[in-house]
């Protein structure tokens, strides 16, 4: 009974890490939690006597499990209708990996850059720049061998690194632009809203085929302040409110109508304007 109990709370200290890894993997809430739950399943089931370090083999387990997912998930998400955001987290207080201090590598503007990545890529870049696992075990989890892995990771790096820095702003600098733009909105300025946005920025949003939003993203300050004015006065409620929370560790804001969750809003800037907008409307991943 002792070491059943011992077991449990063994897996109950990483189950925060195994859900960030699985959640950045997958982009989805629901797919995270079922990999952490696979895990514990074969956690439960293996011969612990022969496990050396618990973490290096739980952590592998769910690489290995969120590889296969992913791709699994490949053909789904190439037919989905629309542009793909990952699933937000609302109130990073509540976020089962929050005491991990990665915030910041759960933004949508970071998630968003790995879906550039390949599945293998994607799971060596995590492992080592985020989650800092050794090469030796980066290798094991994937079944590669070390200098395989730290081309992997080079790849990756190289493809993410770049863009990566553009989203190195305080929360304050984020939180003082969402507040204006929220107020833009609020008060149907188009104007104010368009001088809130880089001549160059992109407003991609995720509606699933099921909620209002453009097939691809709209691309300049312009078309973008068009778009949302136009939003303010053909799909604003009289119950709607807008708030300033927090989105996968991150100010953000939330849309909700009587109360219900309708969109969130996350973005990309510099500190002075808005590069990026992200907005997920599609209801299935507003739980």
């Amino acid at each position: 009974m002792k070491r059943a109990s011992t077991s449990v709370e063994t897996f109950e200290t990483l189950r925060g890490r195994l859900f960030g890894l699985a959640y950045r993997m997958l982009g989805s809430r629901a797919d995270a939690e079922d990999i952490v739950q696979e895990a514990y399943v074969r956690w439960h089931q293996a011969d612990r006597r022969v496990i050396e370090t618990p973490e290096a083999w739980l952590v592998t387990t769910a690489t290995r499990l969120a590889l296969d997912r992913l791709r699994r998930l490949k053909t789904e998400r190439e037919a989905y209708v629309g542009q793909w955001l990952p699933e937000p987290i609302v109130d990073a207080a509540t976020a089962p990996d929050h005491d991990l201090d990665l915030a910041a590598d759960l933004s949508m503007a970071f998630l968003t850059l790995l879906e550039r990545l390949a599945p293998e890529e994607r799971a060596a870049f995590l492992l080592h720049d985020v989650f800092d696992v050794a090469y030796p075990q980066i290798a094991g989890a994937l079944d590669r061998s070390e200098a395989a892995c730290r081309q992997l990771i080079h790849r990756a790096r190289e493809r993410v690194r770049g863009e990566r820095k553009r989203f190195e702003v305080s929360d304050a600098a984020k939180k003082a632009l969402l507040v204006q733009f929220a107020q833009a909105i609020e008060a149907g300025n188009e104007q104010a809203i368009l001088a809130l946005f880089a001549p160059d920025a992109t407003w991609t949003a995720d509606g699933g085929g099921k909620a209002a939003a453009g097939l691809l993203p709209i691309v300049g300050a312009e078309k973008i302040a068009r778009l949302v004015a136009g939003i303010r006065e053909k799909f604003w409620t009289d119950d709607r409110t807008v708030a300033l929370e927090a989105v996968n560790g991150e100010p953000g804001l939330c849309f909700r109508d009587a109360g219900r969750l309708a969109a969130t809003l996350s973005i990309a800037t510099d500190g002075d304007r808005i590069l990026a907008v992200y907005a997920v409307v599609n209801p299935d991943k507003l739980h």
